[in-house]
């Protein structure tokens, strides 16, 4: 279909590169921003000789590095994505252990295992979910819901409490937990219309306010009320004291939920992130016990995978059933027919995806090395309060008034599970809620 040529191609590739670090290190920017961007400028990268096919790939090189850097600022900043979000308590615990550099090593472990993992499973996997799809598509409602029940109920209980009504109260607050945040989402996705950005970067997105205020602003104000500092950070960590059947376990869990959701209509890859932590139930209960921070390093694993995954799969989704799983690939279909590609343009665009993942496999470790060189120097205090009054300023210039109201009580939600001594992944219900109200 295409006759591609091999320096644009790597031109290209570069391109997204270099769009995937600004992405993914700078809190608020997504890789939707630049998709956007580049399907409007398609008739100025043409009029260079650039066919549809090479903005394709530069799309895809954005997203693909995105996933993996995204978690430096997650884990240094407090300023996570949809994607990142549940890395952050097991990754911020690390940080204030002097650990923050092997957590950016388990992550990026992580997104580099499952690319090599997805590129060994993407032949049965695809025949499976193309098989299937029909099946799926007509039970996705149900299977959230099911979804969410395990969430909840795979919460702790208080074998300590006499009466019946107090053994459950983990599970209770869980539960709502998981419907207050749902009942936020509803309103900010039904409400979307209200937002009023100064600044237009692309489509705005509700999800910004509503993830960095209930993951990320929530652990800095509690960082800010404890006086944490950050202690002088391990570098150079060749490994990390992990069993290999969990680094195994996380890589695979993250690589089957993120393939797994790029097939779901409507369904994001938070939800896989959900998916993940349901395959590791005690992450966080042993992050809790000083002795074993175990589940929560395969937790970062397992969630880093999923991410990098997803975006993987979502290309094989388009490529298989014509959908269009993320907003990365809802503009490469804008901009070129995937149903007339060859396997050649699939496999080249796969080999794009592992050269640039070993490029992002290293960029991840030489920033983060670089970031934790100097964190502990500086007043975290200070730096909390920076990221906090930065991350006020960028929500309303991104979301304007609206998203700073969904912001803040963001925040408030985002403080329960800290006081109220339950997973802060019951807060997902934000974003999985309104996607089942919606495909009821």
């Amino acid at each position: 279909m295409y006759d591609m040529q091999l320096h644009l191609l790597l031109f290209s590739a570069l391109i997204g590169l270099v769009l995937g670090i600004i992405s993914g290190l700078t809190p608020g920017v997504h890789t939707n921003n630049f998709a956007l961007l580049l399907v409007a400028s398609a008739g100025i990268f043409a009029s260079y000789g650039f066919a549809p096919i090479y903005i394709a790939v530069i799309i895809l090189s954005n997203s693909i590095t995105h996933t993996f850097l995204d978690i430096v600022p997650s884990i240094f900043l407090g300023a996570p994505e949809a994607d990142t979000a549940l890395a952050v308590l097991p990754g911020h615990r690390l940080l204030m252990d002097g650990r923050g550099m092997e957590a950016v090593r388990l992550s990026a472990l992580g997104s580099g295992a499952s690319i090599i993992a997805s590129l060994i499973l993407i032949l049965p996997l695809a025949w499976f979910f193309k098989s299937s799809h029909a099946f799926v598509q007509e039970h996705i409602a149900s299977i959230l819901i099911l979804i969410s029940l395990l969430l909840v109920l795979s919460e702790k209980s208080d074998d300590s409490a006499e009466e019946m009504l107090g053994r459950f109260r983990f599970k209770l607050l869980a539960c709502a937990l998981f419907m207050l945040s749902g009942f936020l989402g509803l309103i900010a996705f039904e409400r979307t219309g209200l937002m009023q950005p100064l600044i237009m970067f692309g489509e705005p997105s509700i999800l910004f306010p509503v993830f960095t205020g209930i993951f990320g602003a929530s652990t800095l104000i509690v960082s800010l009320m404890t006086s944490a500092v950050v202690p002088p950070q391990t570098r150079n960590v060749a490994g990390f004291d992990l069993p290999r059947r969990r680094i195994i376990r996380g890589i695979l869990t993250g690589s089957a939920a993120g393939s797994l959701v790029s097939f779901l209509p409507g369904v994001s890859s938070a939800v896989a992130t959900v998916l993940a932590r349901l395959a590791v139930r005690e992450s966080e209960e042993e992050v809790d016990d000083a002795g074993s921070m175990d589940a929560g390093k395969e937790f970062i694993i397992s969630l880093s995978g999923v991410n990098t995954a997803n975006a993987l799969f979502c290309l094989i989704s388009l490529y298989i059933i014509g959908k269009s799983r993320n907003g990365a690939m809802v503009a490469v279909s804008l901009i070129t027919d995937a149903s007339q590609w060859n396997n050649s343009t699939v496999v080249m665009l796969l080999m794009i995806i592992l050269l640039i993942s070993i490029v992002s496999y290293l960029l991840t470790i030489i920033t983060g090395e670089w970031v934790s060189g100097f964190i502990h120097r500086v007043n975290y205090q200070r730096v909390c309060t920076a990221v906090l009054v930065g991350l006020f300023i960028m929500v309303i210039l991104l979301s304007g008034w609206f998203g700073l109201v969904i912001f803040l009580t963001s925040i408030l939600i985002g403080m329960i599970p800290v006081y109220g001594n339950v997973r802060r992944s019951h807060a997902m219900g934000v974003i999985i809620l309104p996607i089942i109200i919606r495909l009821m």
